[in-house]
């Protein structure tokens, strides 16, 4: 068994029916797995679906999802260690977006492990790292 944190790039063809990512998450509660994601990362997901040409349709799919996920809220906890997060990065030259930092706060938090193709998030030492788009 295992949490997982998804980030916007695995949220987001959630809502592709044929996907297979979509269909690989949706069987994995079976198996004991669990899925979130962060109020950052739903920012970020509804902003990119509503851009999409069906984006009634992709809405409409979301909020069937959505009950699916848990949600974590950042707190004032996440936010100090995501701007803590951001500072050791640019001090060694590597820059990390606001919303990544929390979105890396909260895995680690949590003890969660984060599905992303996002490169950026490889730096943070203890982030456990999974990236499912490679492997489909």
């Amino acid at each position: 068994m295992a949490n997982y944190l998804l980030d916007t790039n695995h949220a987001s063809p959630l809502i592709t029916i044929s996907h297979p990512l979509r269909e690989r998450i949706l069987q994995r509660p079976d198996d004991g797995d669990n899925f979130a994601i962060c109020v950052p990362g739903i920012t970020e997901t509804l902003f990119g679906i509503a851009l999409l040409p069906r984006a009634k349709q992709n809405l409409a799919e979301w909020e069937r999802l959505k009950p699916l996920l848990t949600c974590y809220i950042p707190d004032e906890t996440d936010a100090e260690f995501a701007a803590q997060l951001q500072i050791a990065l640019r001090s060694r030259g590597r820059q990390l977006e606001t919303v990544d930092a929390l979105v890396a706060a909260i895995a680690l938090r949590h003890d969660l492990i984060l599905l992303t193709t996002d490169k950026d998030f490889q730096p943070i030492p203890q982030l456990q790292l999974e990236n499912w788009l490679s492997t489909l």
